[in-house]
């Protein structure tokens, strides 16, 4: 699957990326470093050809351009050089910021928000996602009203205002960006809804869900596929996974689960995707159990994981609101000191695998088997041959385990969800539905 966002005549743009620290959020050096090739990672993720990357510490945030004079000129000369068409700027940049920087450089200039919402536009797939990317840019475009950068002037393709050829030079006023931000979000109120009736039918049928989340690029697509069998696409590259994608699992023992493949979070997601993601990011909100997949090999571990948590907290999952969340050590042979341990309860368990090779995944179905186990409550009924109407529902709403056919009964052991069990009445050591 070949992803590009950014097919022109003349080939990708030459770029130039620029990455300011303010005093008010000292990084330190390697963490500035680790930061500033995560953009470049995004950066090239936009099939554009980046070149050069700048690294300037602010003083002062200066209204008009964000950066000083002297920056700014660094920046034009440099850009006139290398005669680049775009300068990426690895922080969120006011209307006017933008504006000034574009008329000094006499380039395109693209903020991290920008720069993120376009990859999520070439990279969505469903109809739920292209809905939702398109709301989050038409927000990102309220304050803005400005044409789109010459990428997208020349992409191929494309849908609404993010669209293709000739459709470049926009000129809304914001009533009209109103009206399509209204259907837009009329329209992902449906998709909603129809995931919330998806979600109850599952419930129904007593299938818990478990949601894969984590830092992107930390290998949730790749252990998705291998628990599952799916083809999910994956690739070294951040923001692989855009559309929530949902397979059923199979547990040893004939437990079954829904799994759940989501986007991954990063640094400062923007405000915008966050809100317009939330229906996406339901499945998490919705999820029975939560799998909390780590790169172990990742020397950005600690803060990666931060922004996993801050993240759920955004989505509400905190607290008695948050459901159990194991940690999923990815990558352990990149990382061999990682071990897995078990806590006292599964949200202290701390899983050590290799979704590449495979190593250490029959530990963490042991651990879903198990978990889901004490979830079910173990009935054994008996039943009347006569009595189909049970007989279907056991089957549909839990797992049978075992059955025995007498003359007379039918025994069963079935594992129910504990809200079906009261379900049934017992008369005379026999059982039905009430």
């Amino acid at each position: 699957m070949s992803i590009e966002l950014y097919q022109t005549d003349d080939g990708p743009d030459i770029v130039i990326s620029v990455h300011p620290e303010f005093p008010t959020q000292r990084l330190g050096a390697y963490a500035w470093s680790s930061r500033a090739e995560e953009f470049n990672k995004l950066v090239e993720t936009s099939n554009c050809t980046l070149v050069k990357s700048l690294k300037f510490n602010v003083r002062k945030i200066m209204a008009n351009t964000l950066l000083g004079r002297g920056q700014v000129e660094e920046i034009r000369l440099l850009a006139e050089e290398l005669e680049a068409a775009v300068v990426f700027i690895d922080h969120p940049l006011t209307p006017i910021q933008q504006r000034n920087l574009e008329e000094v450089l006499g380039a395109k200039v693209v903020d991290r928000t920008g720069l993120i919402l376009n990859i999520f536009a070439a990279r969505a797939r469903t109809r739920e996602g292209i809905l939702q990317v398109e709301l989050a840019s038409l927000n990102y475009q309220m304050g803005r009203l400005v044409r789109s950068w010459t990428h997208l002037e020349r992409q191929r393709g494309g849908f609404g205002f993010m669209g293709g050829p000739g459709e470049r030079q926009i000129e809304l006023d914001r009533r009209m960006l109103r009206d399509k931000i209204l259907a837009m979000e009329k329209d992902l109120n449906k998709v909603r809804q129809m995931r919330a009736t998806q979600r109850s039918g599952r419930k129904r049928k007593a299938i818990p869900t478990v949601a894969l989340v984590g830092y992107t690029n930390a290998g949730k697509s790749t252990l998705f596929n291998l628990l599952t069998n799916s083809g999910v696409y994956v690739a070294d590259q951040l923001f692989a996974t855009l559309d929530p994608t949902l397979r059923k699992l199979e547990l040893p023992g004939g437990l079954q689960l829904m799994l759940s493949d989501t986007v991954g979070f990063v640094q400062e997601l923007p405000h915008e995707l966050v809100d317009a993601f939330r229906a996406t990011l339901e499945e998490v909100i919705e999820a029975d159990l939560i799998i909390h997949v780590r790169d172990a090999a990742d020397p950005m571990l600690a803060v990666h994981g931060k922004v996993v948590h801050e993240t759920l907290e955004q989505l509400g999952l905190v607290g008695d609101f948050a459901p159990p969340m194991i940690e999923v050590m990815n990558k352990m042979d990149l990382a061999p000191g990682v071990e897995t341990f078990r806590g006292e309860t599964i949200s202290g368990s701390r899983m050590a695998l290799s979704a590449v090779s495979g190593e250490g995944v029959d530990e963490l179905i042991a651990l879903l088997n198990e978990w889901l186990a004490n979830e079910m409550h173990e009935m054994h009924l008996k039943l009347e041959h006569s009595d189909g109407r049970t007989l279907a529902f056991c089957h549909q709403h839990g797992t049978v385990i075992s059955t025995h056919t007498g003359d007379e009964y039918v025994d069963l052991i079935v594992l129910m969800n504990p809200a079906d069990v009261g379900r049934f009445k017992e008369e005379d050591g026999v059982h039905r539905l009430r």
